[in-house]
């Protein structure tokens, strides 16, 4: 039985360790589509706090109830404000498990952006946690 252990929770989501796939996962809320941009740089830096401490070396985003306008996002922030704390904690593998259908399901993963390492992205956290633990 895999143990998570809830490190962080509010209206948006929850922020899980995962020590036995080696993970640091964000489960968003469908409650995100009332999410301002602010917000979520805010929970994105709080996530990047916990994966910095935790020392896994692989991140998951379960984006399936992920609602947020992505007009209100800014990736530009997220890249030079969380992707950097991401490499210097050593993260090796970053997964978003997406909605069935949402483009682009890949099975080839590649870093991002200023991303050290590969992004994949899954329709099924079955097939993400394989990913992460091979």
């Amino acid at each position: 039985m895999t143990m998570v252990r809830t490190l962080y929770s509010d209206q948006w989501g929850d922020t899980l360790d995962r020590p036995e796939d080696d993970c640091v996962e964000i489960r968003w809320f469908d409650t995100s589509i009332d999410m301002s941009g602010d917000e979520f740089n805010e929970f994105l830096g709080t996530y990047a706090g916990h994966v910095e401490v935790c020392g896994r070396r692989s991140a998951l985003v379960d984006a399936v109830q992920f609602r947020m306008d992505f007009a209100k996002m800014s990736l530009g922030w997220r890249d030079e404000n969380i992707i950097p704390r991401y490499n210097a904690a050593g993260v090796k593998k970053f997964a978003f498990l997406l909605p069935a259908g949402v483009p682009p399901i890949t099975n080839d993963p590649a870093p991002e952006g200023p991303a050290d390492s590969p992004t994949g992205n899954f329709d099924s956290r079955e097939k993400a946690l394989a990913w992460i633990k091979g």
